[in-house]
């Protein structure tokens, strides 16, 4: 997943990008509305946090002009403010959650969890697909109750692809939304990912967890359509 961090205080800026990176998320940065703006609209970002306080324009105003641009990402407002008033105005201007600092981050990642699960219809913080479930909150992939063992883009693939259940995801998609901008970015190991997520999760080639769909991409079916 792609999250992007606004915020003006660079040490906290910086401390939000470095904790999204560990739960793995690819993390895009701004200091201002303005910048904001420009990455919302330019990059494939999942979810936005955005500060309330920004030293060209207000957090408020960047997401009113995200929503007025039909820019419908999901957002999180930052506030260190504790107004009542400030959070209903950030609300009506399309805010879908805010979180007052100081605040704990398991808080933090636990709202930022409902909302991706939000924008995908998603009301449960485990992915179920067959006998495969990924725990969104532990990170976690079991089989049969078993717990995988993934690495930490193995994991990012098989995540955005359970997100995205019964949609045909791309490579350059996935590379998209898993890889930081200044990586080194190959689609071509996409390929190698998948392969690993087919030998671990489903060694005898029985519930097929993901489909390729040749010249457009990769899918994990929906329920319905599962064959077993």
């Amino acid at each position: 997943m792609r999250i992007l961090v606004v915020e003006d205080e660079q040490i906290l800026r910086q401390q939000l990008c470095d904790f999204f990176a560990t739960k793995g998320f690819a993390v895009d940065a701004a200091g201002t509305g303005k910048e904001g703006v420009y990455l919302a609209n330019e990059y494939p970002v999942d979810i936005a946090i955005i500060d309330i306080g920004l030293p060209d324009f207000s957090g408020i105003e960047l997401i009113k002009q995200l929503r007025q641009q039909n820019n419908a990402l999901p957002v999180l407002l930052l506030t260190a403010r504790n107004r009542w008033q400030d959070k209903v105005e950030g609300l009506e201007a399309g805010a879908d959650d805010y979180l007052v600092k100081p605040f704990h981050y398991e808080e933090l990642m636990a709202r930022i969890n409902a909302l991706l699960r939000r924008a995908q219809g998603n009301a449960h913080p485990v992915l179920n697909f067959a006998n495969i479930k990924l725990d969104t909150l532990s990170q976690e992939v079991t089989v049969d109750d078993n717990k995988i063992e993934l690495t930490a883009f193995e994991y990012k693939v098989l995540e955005y692809l359970m997100f995205h259940q019964g949609e045909v995801v791309s490579k350059s998609v996935l590379t998209e939304h898993i890889y930081n901008e200044d990586f080194d970015r190959d689609s071509n190991v996409i390929e190698v990912f998948i392969g690993r997520l087919r030998k671990k999760l489903d060694p005898e080639g029985i519930t097929k967890p993901i489909e390729t769909l040749r010249g457009r991409g990769y899918r994990i079916p929906l329920p319905d359509d599962v064959m077993l």
